[in-house]
């Protein structure tokens, strides 16, 4: 029997770069849908409520709500943009049959849009593409327009999928237009092209109930909830089903609530029908990619599949003899237990645990999302050593394959020569340089990405925090040899107390400190970053020897330069192979793997 479709709904995901207003648009989205009263305050960026996600002003997680347009129900889907969340992007793809591209009207697309496309692309969905911001004044909306094209025609994008409709849009004003020349007032165009582009979910009548596990939640009132899209049959409260599992075993479990997305909140329903996304309870042993259907006719549907990881990194439990002051949870036990919970909902990350039991492998997709989860947990107030991130080779036919990144680079023209000369030593190479005459350029480098690995702080110090720069996996080649990390050494403790101004002061000249005074220090505690190549012993705690020839309040006069500042991801990029970083809930500190 043919497909039958369900028109009253239609499934989309909101794809694009980071920050080219994907949020912004979706808060809009909500308003005049009339999901929210006429004058009820609403935060900006409503869908990023993680604390994270507001601070940096990125999306991380990705997020369900749903509006109603002339009677039919959409559900929409807000994705990260950056490569490092890729594993949340191909997990709200599965759920949807068509993506909202949107591409700002002056950078036009960026790796990340090239990354979130050749996604939807290779799910066939079907895509608007949506230029943004178009009343920047360095906007240049037919240019991007082509580079838009170029980008389809070079993912091999079918006829079908490059025939787009294109919308220009105003996000923060909640303005879309059909062309340039006409002046928007609402969304109404954008509502208007959901409907008529996006197919609606199609759906075999005679196939029983079959729902795919996308995400999972927990609730303190009905446990663990299984988030995904219903493909096949319909499904009621008190319905008798069965979760298959990744290796065919059924689980036995009974619907003890429905809920589906009503705006930015939850409503509990009677049944669910095909195309809904909603969220089942029922069942606590459920992962991310299981089948929940029928216990007359079990049938597993097509499991989740991610990119593979490309970089590991080394979680621990904090020993330093500060350890258990900051933080409340300070076990391996309960680190490990942590690590479990996050690979369970996060489908691009894995774990191994060392032989030794007491320190922990994460594989995933970047240093930027490693960085995520430490702080996430540092919030929940752990206390965890991690080691310096490693790139995952590859053999094949006895060649030892690196993952390579494609690189991108805006910046002004007076900075390129620097640039291309501390990427070389990365064993990085040009591929591509476009100028638009403007003052700025970008270049494109292949480059390994073990490379990349502590440059993004060196490069903003190169382009004085002009330059923009990202990257995204292009494949794996034989490895291109060695190359020099990072060549200063360290000021590390020779033994525990608490930091002198008078002896900071005289260790100044031998490097940039990372301490002020008063700070605890130990045998083993870096300090500092030396001016030379080898590490140095220092004495952080050393006080003036008193005599009573000294001119009275002399030590008032000590001036120190301010300490140089470290974050988590300063901290992840500097150290080195026989290094960690300490990371408590108040303070991050680096220290020596011996120390």
């Amino acid at each position: 029997m043919k497909d039958e479709a369900n028109k009253k709904i239609r499934n989309i995901a909101i794809i694009a770069h980071v920050d080219h207003g994907k949020t912004t648009l979706v808060d809009f989205i909500l308003r005049q849908s009339g999901t929210f009263r006429e004058q009820q305050v609403v935060d900006e960026r409503v869908m990023d409520n993680l604390d994270l996600e507001r601070e940096r002003g990125i999306t991380i997680a990705s997020k369900n709500c749903s509006v109603y347009w002339k009677g039919v129900k959409i559900n929409i889907i807000d994705t990260p943009g950056h490569s490092d969340f890729g594993g949340e992007v191909e997990r709200g793809l599965k759920m949807v049959d068509g993506a909202i591209l949107l591409v700002d009207a002056c950078e036009g697309p960026l790796p990340q849009t090239r990354f979130v496309l050749k996604k939807a692309l290779e799910a066939h969905l079907k895509i608007i593409v949506v230029v943004n911001k178009i009343d920047r004044k360095d906007a240049r909306p037919r240019e991007v327009i082509d580079e838009i094209y170029a980008l389809f025609m070079d993912l091999d994008a079918e006829d079908s999928q490059i025939d787009f409709p294109i919308l220009y849009a105003i996000g923060r004003e909640g303005i879309a237009q059909k062309t340039l020349e006409e002046k928007g007032s609402s969304l109404t165009p954008l509502f208007e092209a959901i409907l008529e582009e996006i197919p609606p979910p199609t759906f075999n009548p005679n196939e029983p109930f079959q729902m795919l596990v996308i995400n999972l939640s927990y609730s303190d009132y009905v446990g663990r909830l299984a988030i995904g899209r219903i493909f096949n049959g319909s499904a009621r409260k008190s319905d008798n089903l069965v979760c298959i599992h990744k290796d065919g075993s059924q689980r036995p479990l009974r619907v003890s609530s429905l809920q589906v997305y009503d705006g930015i909140r939850l409503k509990e329903v009677e049944e669910v029908s095909p195309g809904d996304i909603i969220l089942l309870s029922g069942i606590e042993n459920v992962e991310i990619g299981d089948t929940i259907c029928t216990v007359a006719a079990p049938k597993a549907l097509q499991r989740i599949t991610v990119d593979e990881a490309t970089l590991s990194m080394r979680f621990m439990a904090n020993t330093s003899p500060l350890s258990g002051r900051e933080g409340k949870i300070v076990q391996s036990r309960k680190i490990l237990e942590r690590l479990e919970k996050e690979i369970l909902h996060n489908v691009s990350l894995s774990l191994e645990a060392e032989k030794n039991g007491e320190s922990f492998i994460v594989k995933g997709r970047g240093e930027f999302q490693m960085a995520i989860l430490v702080e996430t947990m540092r919030r929940e107030g752990f206390e965890v050593a991690i080691g310096r991130p490693q790139v995952i080779l590859k053999e094949k036919d006895g060649v030892t394959l690196e993952p390579i990144e494609h690189l991108f680079i805006d910046c002004h023209e007076e900075f390129m020569g620097i640039i291309t000369e501390k990427l070389a030593l990365r064993q990085g190479r040009m591929i591509n340089m476009i100028n638009h005459g403007s003052g700025r350029i970008r270049l494109e480098f292949s480059i390994p990405s073990r490379g990349l690995i502590g440059y993004r702080n060196q490069f903003l110090t190169d382009t004085k925090g002009m330059g923009l720069m990202n990257s995204y996996l292009m494949g794996y080649e034989p490895c291109r040899g060695a190359f020099t990390g990072r060549k200063s050494g360290a000021l590390v403790s020779d033994r525990q107390g608490e930091a002198v101004a008078y002896a900071l002061y005289h260790l100044e000249p031998r490097g940039r400190l990372f301490i002020e005074p008063g700070c605890p220090v130990y045998k083993g505690m870096i300090i500092g970053e030396h001016n030379r190549e080898r590490d140095l012993d220092v004495n952080p705690c050393k006080e003036k020897k008193l005599s009573n020839m000294r001119a009275a309040a002399k030590d008032e006069n000590i001036i120190l330069t301010p300490a140089f500042p470290i974050t988590l991801e300063r901290a992840i990029e500097f150290i080195k192979e026989d290094e960690q970083v300490e990371i408590t809930p108040r303070s991050i500190r680096l220290r020596k793997n011996n120390g």
